[in-house]
């Protein structure tokens, strides 16, 4: 009962299973505060059709009202001072630029460091170091230097790896700095000069040149357009045309063209510093693992606490030394209490993450493998990630004779410097795509680059007949207003597939020639789109086979969302940021979340046009529905999310910003390693959850066992007197008044247990089918079971050798000193036994093989335990009563003894689970259930797979036979 309450309370709700919503919920005065906002990118730039064109739009004037094509009228996310934005042509003066700077402060993201020393100190304090200070403390008193050694090295390193850990934790705002360019080019007092960017104010004239980065949050001014590449703060997939009036972000990168701008917004008031600000906003969760093993602590140490405590009253009322007694005690609370978990979980997690680290898959923060043991969904960010972050072509619709896809790329080449490096994404595809060789043969005679008022780029060629004409390509809308020759034969089949192509969210670039004297004349369509990776569709299905669900979080255009989850097989479902409420980052988020927003997210395929502050709210949401979540992204705006999600994993190609907000990092490209990923956790977990019931079990056998030898079996009722001990130098030895063990063999237990155990870290186990789960009411019953039955073969024995004292044949020749070592060595085997009925709960423990090097240690530590009971060493070094040698036949009587009470201990354990399986005690029979369902599934799929293989074979067998005829 007492486990049982406890744990109604203890186990961390992040690992539960997504439980339903209780009614949604009334909304607060925080959602009342907050405004949906829809965001920018992109709707300006489209044409009358609603088709993506070749360029998008950026923010309009900061701090205004803004129109879109459809009416819509939204508010900029940029907010600032306007009466500081009317610099002229000079810039600021000095004076002008020290007060802003002394009222703005510097453009630089401001941090909270904690000195390293306080945090390797701080690692030293807490629930588990102070039992295990209490315990050095007590030994250095009762001068038991041997275990005060022991535990001594065994603080210094649990506190030193997580030191190891801890420091990683500040690597987020660290890359974040360093993302910050040092240098901008400012104009002060009617002059030039390149400035440290962290000076900058709002107000400043600032420089924005191709191959620049955008220093702060910039309002351009008037001036020719420029191209700004912002794939790492929003996800947008090309580079985006800014014009007068349009915000740049801080830390964009300015790929094409030249022109000034004012500071708008600097350090933590920009798009970058509020990004910043969520990753701060971020407090600093106890890890799930530390939880749990803070729960487990909690029960054990209590328990052990209260038994110990009750041993060591009755010890001292008959008359125990104080210090013998306590120091008895301390060594039972030792034995006891899983010491060793937290290294044990530390070794086991590490040994999983350096094969992680073999499938490309780096793991920056150990806690984070239990997590994603669990994890029951992932959302992932678009492009880069389930996307390769690449604009290629898909294919082409001809609209003029003869026209076939090559000719088709050859004249839109031709409206391209196809002699130069290009000088954008869609000129990269052209000329990537096409044969250059046959271009040489044309001369361009004149070139109007990409303009996006006219949104075409125009070529005029001389081909090798000397026939001059004109290429034009460009947005599909304005190419068709131009083709006079054929715009009415082809006009009524042409806006049908563009209108088509629009609600697919597919790019489009049209094609058409003009001979001279002659109209021109519309070509052909070819189309464009960032392609799914060639493994994502079947990740996301092996995903679902593992019962991990998969959502679409992303910055880009819905209709490309849309269509991108379509061709993944995710559905169509998507929804734009407007269903969302924008979080204020200065504010805690509300703790209904997950009721007022959590159904509709859960409901749908995933979202687009988000912010980074919307992908956090998702996140968040979502945990606070039962859901263990992973976040997958590689851009500045994705991570606040990676570093709020349970489990966040930057891909292949992320930014330092996101790698160092992850828990994860990807270093291949796509989300294959992620199944591979999941597999590996799930053993790792498994390893945990063995080492977690051998240990229990191992705490109440102990306990046990010295609870009842010492209140139900006294020696002196047996019949054994003073006459029957000895000391170290055969001086008489007073019967002690109940049995009791010398305190140096439980140290000796301690030390084989739980050093011999950490190879459990190599065994060999069988990944879950399904989301792993802390079921620590069934854990704690499987292993009080094993423990008990342990203990009452471990009674009897105890029994049997005291009562045939001085009776003829075999147990009659046990000494009591030899009765102590018989005892001794059963509790010790037994102990190594129960690792191997741990490991396999629900079943025998021959059902599972178990890893070599486990069985190697355990035979080991029991070796060792023999040959210590055959020549006990150490009774000229410890007070007390002698533990005499055993002999060959009485080793070889305790070996068998202790071999079939393990065989009785396995199949009563058979049998208690099935029990608990027959009334789905804490959900066991539902989840294993699920997992065979899941079992079957996957057996399917691998069926459907090879028969698919076959064919396809055959097949292909056929093909080639036949071109061979």
């Amino acid at each position: 009962f007492f486990f049982f309450t406890v744990f109604d309370s203890t186990d961390a709700p992040n690992n539960a299973r997504p439980k339903p919503a209780v009614g949604g919920g009334a909304k607060t005065d925080y959602h009342r505060r907050i405004t949906s906002v829809v965001q920018r990118r992109k709707l300006a730039a489209e044409s009358d059709t609603g088709a993506p064109l070749l360029s998008s739009a950026g923010m309009a004037a900061p701090g205004k009202t803004i129109t879109l094509k459809d009416g819509t009228e939204v508010q900029d996310e940029v907010q600032f001072d306007p009466s500081v934005m009317d610099t002229g042509e000079a810039g600021l003066t000095d004076a002008e630029h020290a007060a802003r700077l002394l009222k703005y402060g510097k453009n630089a993201l401001e941090s909270k460091t904690t000195p390293k020393w306080k945090i390797f100190v701080s690692k030293f304090r807490g629930p588990m170091p102070y039992m295990i200070w209490l315990a050095i403390i007590i030994e250095g008193l009762i001068q038991d230097w041997l275990n005060f050694v022991v535990l001594l090295i065994l603080q210094v390193v649990n506190g030193c790896l997580a030191f190891n850990e801890a420091t990683r934790a500040g690597d987020a705002i660290a890359a974040l700095k360093a993302s910050l360019k040092p240098e901008a080019q400012v104009k002060r007092n009617g002059k030039w000069s390149n400035v440290d960017a962290t000076t900058l104010v709002p107000g400043d004239r600032v420089a924005l040149n191709a191959g620049a980065a955008v220093p702060a949050d910039c309002r351009l001014c008037a001036g020719p357009v420029i191209d700004i590449d912002q794939a790492a703060m929003t996800g947008e997939s090309l580079p985006v045309t800014f014009k007068e009036g349009m915000v740049a972000k801080m830390g964009s990168m300015v790929v094409r063209g030249e022109t000034d701008a004012i500071v708008a917004a600097t350090g933590a008031n920009t798009f970058f510093g509020k990004t910043a600000a969520l990753i701060m906003a971020v407090k600093g969760e106890l890890p799930h693992m530390e939880q749990v093993i803070l729960s487990i602590i909690k029960v054990v140490v209590t328990w052990s606490m209260c038994t110990t405590t009750v041993i060591l009253i009755y010890l001292l009322y008959n008359g125990t030394p104080p210090l013998e007694a306590l120091a008895f005690a301390v060594c039972l609370i030792i034995s006891s209490i899983p010491i060793a978990f937290p290294v044990v979980a530390t070794t086991t997690m590490s040994v999983g993450c350096k094969t992680l680290a073999d499938k490309k898959a780096i793991v920056a923060q150990l806690h984070c493998v239990e997590q994603l043991a669990g994890m029951n969904m992932l959302c992932s960010d678009k492009t880069g990630t389930l996307t390769l972050n690449k604009m290629v072509l898909q294919s082409f619709t001809a609209f003029a004779d003869g026209m076939d896809k090559e000719r088709l790329l050859t004249f839109a080449a031709l409206a391209a410097k196809w002699k130069e490096p290009p000088k954008d994404a869609l000129d990269t595809l052209v000329l990537n795509a096409v044969n250059k060789a046959p271009l040489d043969a044309y001369a361009q005679l004149d070139y109007t680059p990409f303009d996006p008022s006219t949104k075409k780029t125009v070529s005029v060629i001389r081909g090798p007949d000397g026939r001059e004409f004109t290429v034009t390509k460009g947005a599909p809308n304005v190419i068709l207003e131009l083709s006079d020759g054929n715009k009415a034969q082809i006009g009524d089949k042409y806006n049908a597939e563009i209108e088509n192509l629009a609600s697919r969210g597919i790019r489009a670039l049209s094609i058409a020639v003009q001979y001279k004297g002659e109209p021109m004349n519309l070509l052909g369509l070819l189309t464009f789109l960032d392609p799914p990776r060639p493994d994502t569709k079947e990740t996301i299905r092996q995903c679902g086979l593992y019962g991990c669900g998969v959502k679409m979080i992303t910055g880009d255009h819905y209709l490309i969302a849309k269509e991108t989850s379509r061709q993944l097989a995710m559905g169509t479902d998507i929804l734009k940021a407007d269903s969302l409420p924008m979080v204020d980052v200065k504010q805690e988020l509300p703790k209904t979340l997950g009721a007022d927003y959590g159904e509709m997210i859960e409901g749908v395929s995933g979202f687009a046009e988000v912010f980074p502050e919307h992908k956090f709210l998702i996140i968040e949401a979502l945990r606070q529905r039962g859901w263990v979540v992973g976040m997958t992204g590689d851009g500045v705006n994705d991570a606040p999310a990676l570093k709020r999600a349970d489990v966040g994993i930057a891909v292949e190609g992320a930014t330092d910003t996101a790698c160092a907000a992850a828990d994860i990092v990807l270093t291949a490209p796509g989300l294959s390693v992620m199944i591979d990923a999941i597999v590996i956790s799930r053993e790792i977990f498994q390893r945990i959850k063995n080492y977690l019931v051998y240990r229990v079990a191992v705490t109440s056998q102990l306990l046990l066992f010295f609870f009842l030898s010492i209140f139900a079996f006294e020696p002196a009722r047996y019949g054994f007197d003073d006459a029957d001990v000895r000391a170290a130098d055969d001086k008489a030895e007073e019967l002690p008044r109940y049995f009791q063990l010398p305190v140096l063999s439980l140290v000796i237990i301690v030390i084989l247990n739980d050093f011999a155990i950490i190879s459990i870290a190599y065994d060999h186990v069988v990944a879950s089918s399904i989301p792993e789960t802390w079921s620590l009411k069934a854990v704690f019953s499987v292993a009080s079971w094993l423990g008990s039955v342990a203990v009452s073969g471990q009674m009897a024995l105890l029994h049997l050798l005291l009562s045939n004292r001085g009776a003829s044949g075999f147990f009659g020749d046990f000494s009591y000193g030899q009765i102590m070592a018989a005892v001794w060595l059963t509790l010790s085997l037994i102990d190594f036994y129960s690792v191997f009925a741990a490991r396999c709960a629900d079943g025998f423990f021959f059902s599972r093989r178990a890893g070599t090097p486990l069985i190697a240690a355990a035979m080991f530590a029991m070796a060792v335990s023999t040959l210590l009971a055959w020549r006990w060493p150490f009774n000229d070094f410890e007070k007390g009563i002698y533990m005499e040698p055993l002999t060959g036949a009485q080793l070889g009587f305790v070996w068998a003894y202790s071999t079939g009470t393990f065989l009785v201990q396995d199949t009563t354990k058979w049998l208690f689970y099935r029990v608990l399986l027959h009334f789905d005690f804490d959900g066991i029979r539902t989840a294993q259930e699920d997992r065979e369902k899941r079992a079957r599934e996957q057996q399917k799929e691998m069926e459907r797979a090879i028969s698919s293989n076959s064919l396809l074979h055959v097949a292909n067998t056929a093909t080639i036979e036949g071109n061979n005829q």
